[in-house]
């Protein structure tokens, strides 16, 4: 079949099951082919392709509402819903989002890019369907990894409580990112091979519906007694006995059993939950036989080997700020490693092989990871929490009462800080700085570079109290790592220029950029001075009093918000010491950046060495024209 011709998803409802088998490999090949250029989430999507499918054909969107959870899985939605010629835009800059998108499709209901929404989501559209009388299908689709938050356990506990009319689907495919870990796993692990539960149910109820009509007794103690032989067939009967009614598991592969399973919970009134069994990657080598979540989501690849394009020769900053922990923990048995799921996205897995025993993947349960965190360290241990900045965003009421407000020694490696750009606005690292800073106890920090990240892990676990650590997706620098450094136990701002016309603050990998704009105003004959805030709480107050005394003006550089960002708290403290200096800030407005490659949503923020120039010049009132020759 032509994917590009596809505009709307009604015609999957007159296929039959030859040409749906047909629909389905046709679709895998178009995405193995598109991802391969532009990269994207290939493993989750090619495991979901029959599912899709099969719920397109059963239910009618968008009146029905699919809820996708997370959302990395929608591609193939995105397809049946008439958006396969923009696949070549794919999470490029003003191109196709790699997530549900309102604004692209009416069938697109929910926006997510977390997980464990879904659940949640699907309750508030089953309640407003019942209070305007409404009779649409509302169909969360969940994974088993995501089924581990604590939202979606919150979700499944009300939606049984009420009984609310809703067909769940379970997707199981035995990873989220990486494998799954914990009891929930195991117990979904055990359901996956156990069929002889639903055998037995099945025969049970139809043997009571025969029972004849001589009052309740007998009907009630058959009832009593299917409910009490279940126990025999699988541990706990989880999903029933929080009132769901369970189906499965069943073959996600296979559109006569999903078919079966869709329609007999379309005639159920009251909560049902289909559990898929699918295999992530089906249908490309690479893909299907990836242990280790790398095909989760990467950039362009060649098809026939799987390799992946674009690789640089220096290591990720997750892997060197994962592997100096490491190397400092074979040095002091009291160092921990915890990550919530990521083991491989946050490169811990070599922490994972060689110390087993003090490493924690708690699973998608960024809250418990962090409250955890403040368990092992006011017992005694000293625990590296590893989590992308945008999941740091989950635990923070854990964060502010449980590490901070107790003032314990938890080192928080916040990885992703800044933009992450294909991803989009769902996972920018841009609001960190705006909810930690008013913490009281924690310090925060980033690295110019990859010397100076080592020192700051340094720092921290020789220092009491939470640190925080901020450091950028992408690759280190390469610098020199014998090269001294003046030391941080001051916790000052470093001077990298020295300048009289101005100050330039900033941090992290966007003092690069502010350097080389510093070399272009050199060249107009304009002396800036270029300040590393590597210290972003506390501010180096001794250096602000001086810029203050000295009335310099002051241009304040952020790859952040700048609501609650250090521009921010730099202008607060300036103005409650009554200095009046002139203040500029460049960084990110009140709003939400989308995806698209860094370079070009810096651009249009304006962090760019051009701008930094100009807005430098306008502050300190210089025209276009100042002497060359000063």
């Amino acid at each position: 079949m032509n994917i590009y011709s596809i505009d709307e998803p009604s015609f999957v409802k007159n296929l039959n099951e030859e040409e749906l088998v047909q629909l389905a490999s046709d679709i895998r090949e178009f995405l193995i082919e598109s991802c391969a250029v532009t990269g994207g989430h290939i493993g989750a999507n090619l495991g979901v392709v029959e599912l899709t499918i099969a719920l397109h054909k059963y239910f009618d969107s968008p009146s029905d509402k699919l809820i996708f959870d997370v959302g990395h899985q929608a591609y193939i939605h995105k397809i049946l819903t008439g958006r396969s010629a923009d696949f070549a835009t794919l999470r490029q800059y003003k191109g196709l989002c790699g997530f549900p998108k309102m604004r692209e499709s009416e069938h697109d209901v929910w926006e997510a890019g977390h997980s464990s929404t879904s659940l949640s989501a699907a309750m508030g559209f089953a309640k407003a369907r019942d209070i305007k009388g409404e009779k649409n299908h509302v169909v969360p689709i969940i994974g088993d990894g995501a089924l581990t938050g604590g939202m979606a356990l919150e979700a499944l506990n009300h939606i049984g409580s009420d009984k609310t009319n809703m067909t769940i689907i379970l997707n199981d495919n035995e990873m989220s990112i990486a494998p799954n870990v914990g009891a929930l796993h195991n117990m979904l692990g055990r359901m996956r091979t156990n069929t002889q539960y639903n055998k037995f149910k099945h025969g049970a109820e139809g043997f009571i519906e025969r029972l004849p009509q001589v009052g309740t007794t007998l009907r009630d103690l058959a009832d009593r007694f299917k409910d009490s032989t279940k126990y025999m067939f699988v541990d706990g009967i989880f999903f029933e006995e929080l009132g769901i009614k369970y189906i499965g598991p069943v073959d996600g592969h296979n559109f006569e059993d999903l078919g079966a399973a869709i329609k007999t919970s379309k005639e159920y009134d009251g909560p049902v939950i289909i559990h898929v069994i699918t295999k992530k990657g089906k249908g490309y080598h690479p893909a299907e036989h990836d242990k280790l979540g790398i095909w989760h989501g990467l950039g362009p690849y060649k098809i026939d080997t799987g390799e992946v394009l674009g690789t640089k020769k220096t290591e990720s900053w997750s892997a060197f700020m994962s592997n100096t922990v490491l190397d400092r923990a074979h040095q002091d048995d009291t160092i921990v490693a915890l990550t919530p799921a990521m083991p491989v996205g946050s490169k811990l897995t070599k922490f994972q092989s060689e110390l087993p025993e003090r490493f924690f993947d708690t699973g998608i349960a960024e809250q418990h990871a962090v409250t955890m965190s403040a368990g092992l360290a006011a017992a005694g241990m000293k625990p590296y929490l590893a989590i992308y900045s945008t999941f740091l965003q989950r635990g923070y009421d854990q964060l502010l009462h449980d590490v901070d407000r107790q003032n314990l020694d938890v080192l928080i490696g916040i990885d992703r800080s800044g933009l992450v750009g294909a991803d989009g606005e769902t996972h920018q690292g841009v609001f960190d700085i705006s909810f930690i800073s008013p913490l009281p106890n924690i310090t925060l920090m980033m690295p110019r570079d990859e010397k100076e990240a080592a020192m700051m892990i340094d720092f921290s676990l020789n220092t009491t109290g939470p640190m925080a650590i901020r450091y950028p997706r992408g690759n280190v620098l390469g610098v020199d790592m014998e090269a001294d450094r003046a030391s941080l136990d001051d916790m000052s701002w470093e001077v990298l220029r020295e300048g009289s016309d101005a100050v330039l603050i900033s941090y992290g990998p966007t003092l690069q950029t502010v350097m080389e704009a510093a070399d272009l105003l050199e060249i107009e004959g304009i002396s800036v001075k270029v300040i590393n805030a590597r210290f972003i709480k506390p501010m180096d107050e001794s250096m602000l009093k001086e810029f203050g005394q000295d009335n310099s003006p002051l241009f304040i550089i952020e790859e952040s918000m700048l609501t609650g960002g250090l521009g921010s708290m730099v202008s607060t403290f300036m103005s409650d010491q009554l200095f009046t200096n002139k203040i500029q800030r460049l960084g990110i407005d009140n709003e939400y950046i989308e995806h698209g490659d860094v370079d070009l949503l810096l651009r249009d923020i304006g962090i760019t060495k051009d701008n930094i120039a100009l807005r430098t010049k306008q502050l300190i009132g210089v025209s276009h024209e100042k002497n060359t020759n000063r």
